[in-house]
């Protein structure tokens, strides 16, 4: 799958339009949802993990590279789709999850890594060494980032010869604000300078052939810049073509790379084409699909509770919000505010942290609740209408048809982005 990338470059400077979704997820529903909306079309699926979901030690999901293969694999068999379809990537693959280890230790642990990625049949790399370790400053300089980059694309190119794999392509580069969305009101977002990524791209070349990477960096296609796109807990700041021109512009001299855009979650169809158009050919999403899931659920929730006289109130929302609360680590330094703010961010935020919460036991003890008691249930369309909108007029739908149903929708406006 390799050569659909390499292929990307080439369409652009054929004037030929190019793309692909990239999701950035390890939720199941997501990833079933996602092979359901693939085979409404033949083009491949690349599915994503990052390093901080997965790695060598698991991840927050418990996994590994190779474990996140078999359980995406799994799926796919599952949902009857070809596997040959899908591609695999890894983002931000760098020394993130070890930050307060100083660099050596730390970018030994990130080699280790990312050839577990390649090793595992990841065939997409982007390579992210841009952040500071114990002592250095939180960001580092391009200089700095390319060398750890180089050290880290010479351990992925090791891992795949020894696995007799063929060698992935690349992506360099990250953005501001971290990925996830910002963590402060927006209302407007500089893209990078056309300078920047310009100074990017050469020190990574000089710096790769100086290592004798140079086969390496031609499968480099890739950078991650900053279009101006960017969603933060209330807000998302949406595309302006008028404000990237300057940076399009790159493309035009830099004819062997493309630019993949993050957190492209939240924008409408329009500005997703007009990011393909301009030379965004990867566009991530991932919260914007598990917020979508989340609304498919809390909208089942008050359903269930109409149907059902023993499921009143709001039976998952209740539970989610107690798990929350029992374990405020990956939101309360996220989510200011008072306490009635926290507890709107901690439900409805576009930066949908509640994500991490999903495949905890009793979250999903109250998500299996819920279906079971609308298993086997016809949901009427008039509470469709009242607690599902976006599924009015999509016909009967289970309850487990209905999540998929709301994440496939979101991917389906990528799709027509794509297509143009």
């Amino acid at each position: 799958m390799s050569d659909f990338f390499l292929d990307m470059p080439k369409a652009r400077r054929a004037g030929r339009r190019m793309g692909i979704t990239s999701v950035c997820s390890a939720h199941p529903a997501v990833i079933r949802a996602t092979f359901r909306h693939g085979k409404t079309g033949t083009e491949p699926v690349l599915i994503e993990a990052t390093c901080n979901q997965v790695n060598q030690d698991g991840g927050y999901t418990g996994m590994t590279p190779a474990d996140f293969r078999r359980f995406v694999l799994a799926i796919a068999v599952e949902e009857g789709f070809d596997a040959g379809r899908i591609i695999f990537g890894g983002d931000h693959l760098g020394p993130n999850p070890w930050r307060k280890l100083a660099a050596d230790e730390a970018l030994a642990k990130a080699e280790a890594m990312v050839a577990a990625f390649v090793a595992a049949g990841f065939s997409k790399i982007h390579l992210d060494a841009s952040m500071g370790c114990l002592g250095e400053p939180e960001a580092l300089d391009d200089e700095v980032t390319a060398h750890r980059a180089a050290r880290l694309a010479a351990a992925a190119e090791r891992a795949a010869h020894d696995a007799g794999l063929p060698p992935p392509v690349y992506v360099i580069g990250t953005e501001v604000p971290t990925p996830g969305g910002a963590t402060h009101a927006l209302d407007h977002l500089e893209p990078t300078s056309a300078a920047a990524a310009k100074k990017t791209i050469a020190i990574h070349r000089a710096v790769f052939a100086k290592a004798g990477l140079e086969a390496a960096f031609a499968r480099a296609i890739g950078i991650v810049v900053q279009p101006g796109v960017e969603f933060g807990h209330e807000s998302v700041v949406r595309y302006q073509p008028e404000r990237a021109r300057a940076l399009v512009a790159v493309l035009d001299s830099e004819t062997d790379f493309i630019f993949e855009a993050h957190s492209t979650d939240y924008q409408p169809v329009d500005r997703l084409a007009a990011l393909v158009g301009d030379g965004f050919s990867i566009l991530k999403v991932g919260p914007g699909l598990t917020f979508a899931l989340r609304e498919a659920l809390y909208g089942l929730d008050l359903i269930a509770a109409e149907l059902d006289p023993a499921y009143r109130g709001r039976p998952l929302a209740e539970a989610m919000e107690a798990l929350m609360l029992a374990e405020p680590k990956n939101w309360q330094s996220h989510y200011p505010g008072t306490a009635e703010e926290q507890h709107l961010l901690r439900h409805y935020s576009y930066s949908d942290r509640i994500r991490y919460y999903w495949p905890d036991p009793q979250a999903e003890a109250a998500v299996a609740r819920l279906m079971a008691t609308l298993d086997g249930r016809t949901i009427p369309e008039t509470l469709v209408s009242q607690f599902l909108p976006r599924a009015a007029g999509a016909g009967p739908l289970t309850a487990e048809g209905h999540v998929s149903f709301a994440v496939e929708q979101v991917l389906a406006d990528y799709t027509a982005a794509i297509r143009g």
